[in-house]
């Protein structure tokens, strides 16, 4: 696998590829926020009216069932197809797949019926969709670790890249697949990072579309070294929260490939 977080970052800051976002009304701003800081274009259109046309024209679509209804649900699915006959590709957040049927039957269609490229969550969610045992409370993991045989699994029973979040990220495409250690203990304090790291995976996926276990394991990177550094100087999950843009706006793609942990 051949990671070049540093320059794909670059070219997202020269580029600013626009990501399209279906997400959750409790983080919407903070996803979209973290778009900008890192140097992308957010938009997070979900009327039926307008996503396919908004779908076909971004450089990546961001999935996210967090808070679901059925005109969401209708126009992931426009806005889905939209982006795969343009040749977008697709990242999905089944956020609370197993807490409830509504959820899991949701991820599950979504995955039938488009072509995802990515599928970035926690162990539980990953686990109940590739039809394996999980405990999930609300839309947290309870006592399930992310680990380099689940994302495996994973990503040959759902046909896409899995990329596993905890506190040691795995990403694997089915056949390869990487750890990554960057990160820090205070993001699963502040609602959002998880759906955060998704849309930084849209972010490079908009610059490196061809190859999607890499760009999802460079967004992985790229967000594990802004949690370091929005850590360091924070109090606690307020102040972590506002460090975490300021960190990802500072991020120095000169350094970034040097601090990666990844094996």
């Amino acid at each position: 696998m051949s990671l070049r977080t540093g320059a794909d970052l670059r070219t997202i800051r020269e580029r600013k590829p626009l990501v399209h976002q279906i997400t959750n009304y409790v983080v919407m701003n903070e996803t979209a926020n973290a778009t900008l800081a890192l140097g992308a274009l957010p938009v997070m259109a979900h009327a039926p009216q307008e996503v396919e046309e908004m779908a076909s024209a971004a450089g990546a679509l961001v999935l996210n069932i967090g808070t679901l209804s059925e005109p969401w649900i209708h126009g992931m699915l426009l806005a889905g197809a939209a982006a795969n006959r343009a040749r977008v590709p697709v990242v999905l957040d089944p956020v609370g797949a197993g807490a409830t049927r509504y959820r899991t039957e949701t991820a599950r269609r979504l995955l039938d019926e488009l072509e995802i490229a990515v599928v970035r969550s926690n162990a539980a969610e990953v686990a109940t969709l590739a039809g394996q045992e999980a405990e999930i409370r609300g839309v947290e993991s309870v006592g399930a670790a992310a680990g380099p045989e689940l994302a495996e699994v994973a990503a040959r029973a759902l046909g896409c890249v899995a990329a596993v979040t905890g506190p040691v990220d795995h990403v694997s495409d089915g056949q390869r697949g990487c750890a990554i250690a960057n990160g820090h203990e205070l993001l699963g304090t502040v609602t959002g990072t998880g759906c955060m790291a998704t849309a930084m995976t849209g972010c490079f996926l908009a610059v490196r579309p061809e190859a999607p276990l890499e760009a999802a394991a460079e967004a992985l990177v790229a967000f594990g070294v802004a949690a370091e550094d929005a850590a360091a100087g924070a109090r606690g999950p307020g102040s972590f929260h506002v460090a975490l843009y300021d960190a990802l706006a500072a991020l120095d793609p000169d350094t970034l490939d040097a601090r990666a942990k990844v094996e």
